[in-house]
């Protein structure tokens, strides 16, 4: 019974004049390549982070509590975490 079953790509473009030829140059637009990075953007954006706290903690303006000391941003699984604020 499936034996005889086959799927047929050659016809699946439908019905065609072998006769017509196209006269007009077909137009491709070019592909569209997005770079590829080594970080995700998440890694990028805690590095940021980081690297300004360490420039402002060498120049004296850590006045805020650092993104990366958690103790100070526990939060009940129900609640949302709370937002980080830094002074730039």
């Amino acid at each position: 019974m499936l034996q005889d079953a086959k799927i047929d790509t050659q016809g699946m473009s439908g019905p065609a004049d072998p006769n017509v030829k196209s006269t007009e140059p077909v137009e491709y637009k070019p592909m569209v390549v997005q770079p590829r990075r080594l970080f995700t953007p998440d890694y990028v954006k805690e590095m940021s982070i980081l690297i300004n706290e360490v420039l402002d903690k060498r120049e004296g303006r850590m006045d805020y509590i650092s993104y990366f000391d958690t103790e100070q941003y526990k939060h009940s699984i129900v609640e949302e975490e709370p937002k980080y604020k830094s002074v730039s």
